[in-house]
This record gives C-alpha cells, sequence and structure tokens, in this order.
C-alpha cells in the first residue's frame, strides 16, 4: 500500500467460514465503506453463495471473476462462466455453486437512496474463523476493527459478545451485551438474546436475565 491505495490479489486474503461457503472478506481487508464489497470461492461442487434472500432492499450485483458458476436465482438456474455479470434485485432467492474448481465470484450490494453502512456479519466471520483456530487476539482486533468503524451499531457489540461468550470468556461477553443493549432504541437485539442458541452457555447467568428485560 502507497499514497492510501491498495493492491491486492483475492487468492492470497485468507477465506472465513459462513454458512456452508468460503467467504473472501474483501470489505474487511480492504475498510472499504462506501458499498457491501466481498468475494466468494469454492471448487467444483462446493456452494458459492450461501442460499438468501436480501430482505433488507438490497440488490446484488455478482461477477464471476474466474471459473464458471451455476445460479439459481428465483426458480431459475443459469450457468456463468468467468465474465459474467449476474444481477440479483432485493428479496430475490438466490445461490451459487463452483461448476470449476477455483472458481471465485465477487459480489457488490447497497441499498438505493441510502449511505451503506456494514452490519458486520463478515468481520464476524472471519473473527470467528481465527476464533476456531485458536487465534483469539486475531479474532478481537477483527471485532475491535468494526466496532470503531460503527461504535453507535448494537450489533457491533452484540457480535463482539457473541465472539467472547463462544470463546469461554463470560465477563467481557456480558460487558459487550450491555452495550449492545444501551446502543439498541429499537429494541432489535431483544430477539437475538432471546432466541440466538449460541448464547445457551450463558443463559444460566444472573446476568442474562437484564439482557431480556
Amino acid at each position: 500500500m502507497s499514497d492510501g491505495y491498495t493492491i491486492l490479489t483475492l487468492d492470497k486474503l485468507e477465506t472465513a467460514s459462513h454458512r456452508g461457503s468460503n467467504l473472501i472478506p474483501v470489505r474487511h481487508a480492504l475498510g472499504f465503506r462506501p458499498a457491501g464489497v466481498n468475494a466468494w470461492k469454492a471448487d467444483a461442487g462446493g456452494q458459492l453463495i450461501p442460499p438468501h434472500e436480501e430482505d433488507r432492499g438490497s440488490p446484488e450485483l455478482y461477477a464471476v471473476v474466474r471459473g464458471r458458476a451455476r445460479f439459481t436465482v428465483g426458480e431459475e438456474e443459469a450457468e456463468a462462466p468467468a465474465g459474467t455479470l449476474v444481477f440479483v434485485p432485493a428479496e430475490t432467492f438466490r445461490t451459487a455453486v463452483a461448476a470449476e474448481d477455483n472458481t471465485i465470484v465477487f459480489v457488490v450490494g447497497g441499498w438505493i437512496g441510502e449511505a451503506f453502512e456494514t452490519g458486520g456479519w463478515d468481520s464476524f466471520a472471519l473473527a470467528d474463523t481465527y476464533r476456531q483456530a485458536g487465534w483469539l487476539d486475531e479474532a478481537r482486533a477483527v471485532m475491535e476493527q468494526l466496532i470503531a468503524q460503527r461504535a453507535d451499531y448494537w450489533a457491533s457489540s452484540y457480535n463482539a459478545g457473541l465472539l467472547e461468550a463462544l470463546a469461554g470468556n463470560a465477563d467481557p461477553a456480558f460487558e459487550h451485551f450491555r452495550r449492545a443493549k444501551e446502543l439498541d432504541s429499537e429494541g432489535e437485539s431483544a430477539a437475538f438474546f432471546r432466541e440466538d442458541r449460541r448464547l445457551d452457555s450463558l443463559r444460566d447467568d444472573p446476568r442474562f436475565e437484564e439482557l431480556l428485560a
């Protein structure tokens, strides 16, 4: 990097596991904030794009950088060799699998008429991959970067607490969760505290009742 610009190769970025796919965390690596940008990588037969709909109203543009992908969009399937662009409107089902080894798909998303703000799911995927590898300091550094970018967003603190909970560290987990609840003026976190099974190790702790109140 020099003078504020960055040149990177997708193959050189570490991948993170997310919902059965291999995420290349481009947004995190670049600190990119104008839009949601990431990439996915898989060998033949492997899942590239996790099955989902963008229910928050975000259209997405997928570009097949290398290899060949098989997309399912709505109820239709399409072969997509390298150089293909696939545009998917919001609230339309989409998924893709690799039809060749070393296939990479790059994706850009955002909201029409609104500034992009990351939800941090990709940062958590990378942090949790580090945690599972035993690199807790590196995992925390990822979440600290996310909180620095979106300090006022409850989900940033929630995901930092979730990381600590999964690592078996109750005290820092509750610190982050309390902060998440303080920031959540709309009460969106309540359903996560009630239903997220990844928090089960904390539910017998008296402090957990404070989060449910």
